[in-house]
């Protein structure tokens, strides 16, 4: 915000924030934003809401998580320059704390909302999500492409690794789950648990089970990834025993990156980024590597500070010490398809879920993630097109 105010407060009247799958209108949103006084404060966008409290916002507003809104970024949204004045001020006088970052969009609305102090989020009809070029889209200044996109052939699934990290307590209640749903679709994997299982079978790295953390048994994963023990690929996937995750679609959106660059992909959430802090990917949806990726952090020598250590904060700390970014996709999920607003979803091809807590995990996979031909399957397209 200060950079915003110093560089454009004199000169502009509104900063526009999108997406880039966000396609925009500028006549029609010049002509939108006409409408509203911009010498005052203004918060522009697109609504959403949760349905139910929920873990990914610390369970705000839990005795009506409808009243408070939050904008779609997809739909794009803007601050009036008061406002942004207002804000870069108010950031430098009061420093952002040392915090988690979970979910971006609803945390702005909440840090300009102020308790009640700022404004809240305007409706703006002409902010929309609807299918680019789409008859309903014709009054929108923003558009969605609502399609998965790729940038060539998807990815041979026989060059992408998957590691699933469990332990003996879970070998009946999630292994079966992961059989019954994506496994089929996987070409390569490997369970790596606390206890060798030939029935499933499992791979014991010599790492005890943790409570929390397991930052040694995926330290432990990514060395094997690059010893003789298993087939060379470019890619490695690594997720929890109750993550959901469509194979197919991770093929194709990995077209889209290059395997011989440092990619470390997946959902990000961000630690003390107000202070200097750093951003990581968020183990239970998946994080992907590219070889290149676990090379280099494997040379660099940074290493859990112990094993129950929370595996997705040190690797985000490495990474950033070693300047390779980590790279968002909103495609992955930390947590469970309820946890998430039904309209945010609505123009998602998701890639990934997480939790079996108070859901049966088969019905989910069958509805959000499941491909048209499997058994059960709720799909009724693939919404997956070429992007050229």
């Amino acid at each position: 915000m200060p950079r915003f105010s110093a560089t454009y407060g004199r000169n502009s009247s509104w900063i526009f924030f999108l997406e880039e799958e966000t396609t925009l209108k500028i006549p029609k949103l010049l002509e939108t934003l006409s409408r509203f006084d911009k010498e005052q404060e203004w918060f522009l966008g697109k609504p959403l809401h949760d349905d139910e409290s929920t873990i990914i916002h610390h369970y705000a507003f839990a005795d009506n998580p409808t009243v408070f809104k939050y904008p779609d970024f997809a739909a794009g949204w803007a601050l009036s320059m008061p406002l942004i004045n207002r804000l870069a001020k108010k950031v430098k006088d009061e420093p952002l704390k040392s915090d988690f970052t979970i979910d971006l969009k609803h945390e702005i609305a909440l840090y300009i909302w102020e308790n009640g102090n700022g404004p809240s989020l305007t409706p703006v009809q002409e902010l929309c999500t609807k299918e680019e070029g789409s008859p309903a889209a014709k009054d929108c200044a923003t558009t969605l492409k609502t399609y998965l996109s790729f940038c060539g052939d998807p990815v041979d699934k026989k060059d992408i690794f998957i590691a699933v990290k469990t332990c003996r307590k879970f070998h009946k209640e999630r292994i079966p789950v992961v059989k019954k749903t994506w496994q089929k679709h996987a070409a390569l994997i490997e369970y790596y648990s606390d206890h060798a299982d030939a029935t499933i079978p499992t791979v014991n790295l010599g790492i005890p089970n943790t409570e929390r953390g397991h930052c040694g048994k995926t330290f432990a994963i990514l060395e094997r990834f690059l010893s003789e023990a298993i087939p060379k690929t470019n890619w490695l996937v690594i997720v929890d025993d109750d993550t959901l995750i469509s194979v197919p679609r991770l093929q194709k959106l990995l077209s889209c990156y290059d395997a011989n660059e440092p990619v470390f992909l997946g959902e990000r959430y961000g630690y003390g980024l107000g202070i200097g802090g750093y951003s990581y990917i968020t183990g239970g949806g998946g994080m992907v590597f590219s070889r290149e990726a676990v090379v280099r952090l494997l040379e660099s020598n940074c290493r859990c500070y112990s094993n129950d250590a929370p595996d997705d904060m040190v690797l985000g700390m490495c990474f950033n010490g070693l300047g390779i970014p980590v790279t968002h996709s909103a495609l992955f999920h930390q947590a469970r398809p309820d946890d998430y607003s039904r309209d945010y979803l609505a123009h998602q091809i998701p890639v990934s879920f997480h939790k079996h807590w108070n859901i049966d995990p088969v019905t989910v996979f069958n509805k959000w993630l499941a491909e048209e031909n499997d058994p059960g399957s709720q799909q009724p397209h693939t919404m997956i097109r070429e992007e050229l």
